[in-house]
């Protein structure tokens, strides 16, 4: 059930940084009770499995944000060793087809202490224009319900959209699919490179389960303050 999935905290920072030990000094800065973490491409790259293992060790629950998108077998072996490390979530793209998820997600079923398969529908980055750009018929709306029904065939525990999609998503796939979203700026906050973006209360009110959270908390001069502060725009949805 999505209640069992869905647990707090329901904010997750991004730990965007070009090395483990920046990443690592934002995170001592952290509260594991108060927030999750998630690590992406360039600091994986860098710091690898260990970092997740070190954050995992250090009490976070670690989103690992690779966007696998491959050959069905080949997908299915890195998700399985991505979760030797402890991760709590990983995701894949839905582009990858339904059989691609699926066979992630059996990769999965043996690990003692199964990770959360989300799978990327809409980069938050995206728009009417890039879709088109990239050969992608219809609104973001449209190219997202379709991705969801991907990976819902697959056997994904949820996807990652944008919060903008959340309520139309939550009334297609009910209750249980959990939903990730980035792109989530304080009141008034500036959106950045992001185009697609929403506050946390509404976020919630629309229907995500988990916020993605980068610049807002690790660029503030105190992290900590921050991320209380973004806590404090949830309960008022």
């Amino acid at each position: 059930m999505r209640s069992e999935l869905t647990k707090a905290p329901r904010l997750v920072v991004a730990l965007d940084f070009p090395s483990p030990q920046a990443a690592l000094s934002l995170a001592n800065q952290l509260d594991p009770a108060r927030c999750r973490v998630k690590v992406g491409k360039e600091l994986f790259c860098r710091g690898g499995p260990a970092i997740v293992e070190h954050l995992a060790g250090r009490g976070f629950a670690v989103f690992v944000d690779l966007k696998f998108h491959d050959i069905p077998n080949t997908v299915a072996g890195a998700c399985r060793a991505l979760a030797d490390s402890g991760a709590w979530m990983l995701n894949v793209h839905a582009l990858g087809g339904s059989a691609m998820v699926a066979a992630a997600r059996e990769a999965l079923e043996g690990v003692s202490r199964r990770p959360l398969l989300t799978a990327v529908t809409v980069l938050t980055s995206h728009d009417q224009d890039t879709l088109a750009e990239v050969g992608i018929q219809g609104s973001p709306d449209e190219a997202v319900s379709r991705l969801a029904g991907v990976a819902a065939r697959g056997g994904a525990d949820g996807v990652v959209c944008s919060a903008r999609e959340a309520a139309m998503l939550r009334d297609e796939r009910g209750g249980d699919f959990v939903l990730v979203t980035p792109g989530i700026r304080p009141a008034g906050g500036d959106s950045g490179d992001q185009k697609r973006t929403m506050t946390p209360a509404d976020a919630i009110e629309a229907g995500a389960d988990y916020l993605v959270v980068g610049r807002p908390i690790t660029k503030a001069p105190d992290p900590l303050a921050a991320l209380v502060a973004l806590q404090a725009e949830i309960p008022t949805a």
